[in-house]
């Protein structure tokens, strides 16, 4: 199972519509926050058509409208500040900020711990733990628009750089 894992469009559309071209081929999405405006859901719901889940970030200002957008969409679930998900026999955790991801990977309880929050691309290990940060879909905090393709069967995460 292919799972992409992206974080902070921040409304940047034409980056993330990239990126959904480059990742059409993952399993299962998940976007670690800060869509920012409601919009964004159609650009998620209709560019990607796998499962999607989506934690809120602290840039997501209208969080009523974005939950109604996504009734639009039954292969989105927005499961709030933080979920666990079970994908491709691995457990997961997600949320939107980097202390607290970092928190749950020193606890070892997950495979997978995803956040963003802070825009700086990280793929590195705590124990069994993976511990995720694709960066930022904007791009221009970090200076590079990125996200992260994890393969359940071995255990490994790849970044790309969306062009």
């Amino acid at each position: 199972m292919q799972v992409a894992i992206l974080s902070d469009i921040h409304d940047y559309i034409e980056n993330l519509r990239k990126a959904l071209k480059m990742l059409k081929n993952a399993d299962t999405l998940i976007c670690c926050g800060d869509l920012c405006s409601p919009f964004i859901i159609d650009e998620l719901g209709k560019g990607f058509s796998n499962p999607t889940h989506i934690v809120f970030g602290n840039n997501d200002g209208d969080l009523f409208r974005i939950s109604q957008r996504v009734q639009l969409y039954p292969h989105i679930t927005l499961h709030g500040e933080f979920c666990e998900l079970q994908l491709g026999g691995r457990k997961f955790a997600v949320n939107h900020f980097d202390n607290i991801g970092k928190a749950i990977a020193e606890s070892q309880s997950h495979d997978v711990v995803c956040f963003g929050h802070n825009h700086r691309l990280e793929i590195s290990r705590k124990g069994k733990t993976l511990v995720i940060n694709p960066g930022e879909i904007m791009g221009w905090v970090s200076g590079a628009s990125t996200f992260v393709i994890y393969d359940a069967v071995q255990h490994e995460a790849s970044h790309y750089i969306v062009e």
